[in-house]
């Protein structure tokens, strides 16, 4: 790909065309957020219940008097 002085701009590029249909990149999205998914996947988990399930699938050996953080908190904090 060789851009030319006029393919693109501060906030576009033009990539050419893909089966006569022209391929733009822009960088104006907006407010976006790009972590907005999870909060989806975490209604979705409590819902479901995968994690909890998950947790109960271990044995817990550690001693509780030295604990501070159940399974499921280990395991959500990963998820």
């Amino acid at each position: 790909m060789t851009l030319s002085p006029t393919a693109c701009s501060l906030n576009q590029f033009n990539f050419g065309s893909l089966k006569g249909r022209k391929v733009l990149a822009n960088f104006s999205g907006g407010r976006i957020t790009s972590d907005a998914g999870i909060v989806l996947l975490a209604e979705l988990d409590i819902k479901l219940q995968i994690t909890s399930q998950f947790a109960e699938s271990f044995q817990d050996y550690r001693d509780s008097a030295y604990t501070n953080y159940s399974v499921y908190k280990l395991l959500a904090q990963r998820v």
